[in-house]
């Protein structure tokens, strides 16, 4: 009863963890994979960047996936606010890196798997071995998520055992 009264108590935690990893997860493969490395853009599977509406095209494409990165951090940042001012929610580092981890991960893997192989708008890095890098992605997405979980699940029973 008590461990399920602290997993309850530590949810908006969680929870606001969870949106500000998925807005930075974002913000990585953005600036990272889109711009530094210049490895694929948003829409470069469907519109390659062989003229200069298809490059436009692919700017503004990830212009709103950046927007999207934005808003959920911004929501992150809000819902961690309104933790901040709760006297029963357990402040954690742990519980909320942990969190950070999961929504970075679970960016990863539902990108992955929606753009790079349900849609196919983009690849992770095109050319030879696409698949090997796409697989990659969503696996560095499942350990993400895994590695955020564990993180999460001690701290709760570090929690636990120090109430009893």
């Amino acid at each position: 009863m008590e461990s399920q009264l602290a997993s309850n108590q530590r949810k908006p935690l969680i929870i606001a963890g969870i949106c500000l990893g998925i807005g930075l997860g974002g913000f990585f493969d953005g600036i990272v994979l889109h711009q530094i490395l210049q490895w694929h853009h948003m829409l470069s599977n469907v519109l390659p960047l062989t003229n200069r509406s298809n490059i436009d095209l692919n700017v503004l494409a990830d212009g709103f996936f950046h927007v999207f990165d934005y808003v959920m951090t911004i929501v992150g940042v809000v819902l961690l606010w309104k933790v901040a001012k709760r006297d029963d929610v357990p402040w954690s580092s742990k519980t909320f890196f942990g969190s950070i981890l999961i929504g970075i991960g679970l960016f990863d893997f539902v990108e992955g798997l929606i753009d790079h192989q349900i849609l196919g708008v983009h690849h992770v890095k095109p050319g030879p071995n696409e698949f090997a890098w796409d697989m990659g992605f969503l696996a560095l997405g499942v350990l993400l998520m895994l590695v955020g979980w564990l993180i999460c699940a001690k701290s709760e029973q570090l929690s636990v055992n120090s109430e009893q």
